[in-house]
């Protein structure tokens, strides 16, 4: 097998297979065994949060939002809140649900600071920038626009009210979270999703693009808030965003591939997978002190999952198969009308035949990786483009068997999820 044979994300020859047994078996220990705790990834999600019991000393009062003729008091974290109950009950809100509720006979909670609403899972910023929505005036709702600094709140705000369902201040927040990172400017600004490698600048032009963002854990943010709030305006637009710009580094593509995973997102999840698997070489994270999943090693290695590992071989040896049946049967088309009347279409059929066998194996497409269908597929298009006025092929045809060939790329764009997924 020569290099070219060679998968890139499959480590090099010595470092697999003279691998010791013990390797073997912590390998299949890793593989077979329950997961285990480990550090934590950029992408894992908050554990599940219990609310610890606190002394009355360590319990404070919120300096903007307890408010002196507040009628509902809510404790988040050791924070007290003192808000009005008729603005928490707006939007068909959930808290107005709670307060219908019948108290029986125990005293109803929010009424003194020792018996106060306990909110679990909220943080004290995320549910003060949420306040400062419901009490803002109509001059400070507009600033918020101006400022991509403003996103983190905007992220509070879309959250919290989804959580606590004010659908109307939900809706606000996202549209607004849309505007900012969708503004027009030019020229383009460069979009760092790790803050590493930027390739250079596009040329100068005008066009709704990502604003910079200031960080990836942001990045993460709004798509899991867009999939949350099944907001598909804003998640499509951080998808493409993801999409376009997790070629400047393996840490982009495996943040696109891993959030692909978590949220099911069928659009990302084959473009990520082969971006990692034509750019980067990955090794499964051991056991023990060292590079977390999403990190670059000692060897320069992307440090991936196990279930990552296995999907990348699996979408590796199912491309490889399906160029096999590519190459060998040329895509099918309807000869044109116009073929038959004044054309020999065995003629035109046969030179369509002897294209495809040579151009499958020319030097441009062979110098492309075994897996790189998408790739190949482009490189016969360009080459059909250059093939000029075949002498047994009916020009309409010629034009069928372009779009056949866009047909076949657009199926292989389309199965790439499938490719990529699960051993069964």
């Amino acid at each position: 097998m020569t290099a070219l044979d060679t998968p890139l994300f499959i480590p090099p020859v010595d470092e697999v297979l003279i691998a010791d047994r013990e390797e073997e078996v912590a390998t299949t220990h890793l593989l077979h065994s329950p997961p285990r705790k480990r550090r934590r990834n950029l992408l894992e999600g908050a554990e599940a949060i219990k609310p610890p019991q606190r002394q009355a000393s360590e319990i404070v009062h919120d300096e903007d939002y307890y408010l002196s003729d507040g009628s509902c008091i809510i404790l988040v974290e050791n924070t007290l809140f003192n808000v009005h109950r008729t603005t928490l009950s707006k939007d068909s809100s959930s808290f107005s649900s709670m307060f219908s509720l019948p108290q029986g006979d125990k005293p109803a909670e929010g009424q003194s600071d020792d018996n106060p609403v306990v909110l679990v899972g909220d943080t004290v910023s995320q549910f003060r920038n949420f306040l400062w929505a419901l009490y803002a005036l109509p001059h400070e709702l507009l600033q918020v626009h101006s400022n991509l600094a403003n996103l983190t709140r905007l992220i509070d705000i879309a959250s919290i009210s989804n959580k606590y369902s004010f659908k109307s201040l939900e809706t606000w927040a996202l549209d607004v979270i849309v505007d900012t990172v969708t503004r027009r400017s030019s020229p383009s600004p460069q979009f760092p999703l790790a803050g590493l490698c930027h390739g250079p600048a596009s040329p100068a032009q005008t066009y709704t693009h990502p604003a910079q963002l200031t960080n990836y854990e942001q990045i993460i943010a709004l798509v899991r808030l867009a999939q949350m709030c099944q907001h598909e305006r804003l998640l499509n637009t951080m998808v493409e965003s993801l999409r376009k710009h997790m070629s400047s580094s393996p840490q982009n593509a495996y943040i696109a591939m891993t959030l692909a995973d978590e949220l099911d997102l069928r659009v990302l999840r084959g473009a990520a997978y082969l971006e990692v698997m034509q750019k980067a070489v990955v090794v499964v994270r051991r056991p023990g002190p060292g590079p977390v999943e999403g990190e670059i090693d000692a060897n320069g290695r992307l440090v991936v999952s196990a279930t990552q590992q296995m999907r990348l071989l699996s979408g590796y040896y199912r491309l490889t198969m399906a160029w096999e049946q590519l190459r060998t049967v040329p895509p099918n088309f309807d000869h044109a009308p116009s073929c038959g009347v004044n054309w020999h279409q065995s003629g035109c059929m046969q030179s369509w035949q002897e294209f495809w066998r040579e151009k499958t194996k020319s030097e441009t497409v062979l110098a492309l990786g075994l897996a790189d269908v998408l790739g190949r597929l482009r490189a016969v298009l360009k080459e059909f483009d250059k093939w000029g006025s075949a002498t047994y092929m009916h020009h309409d045809c010629r034009m069928l068997a372009r779009r056949a060939i866009n047909d076949k790329l657009k199926a292989a764009q389309d199965a790439l999820p499938d490719l990529f997924s699960d051993v069964d």
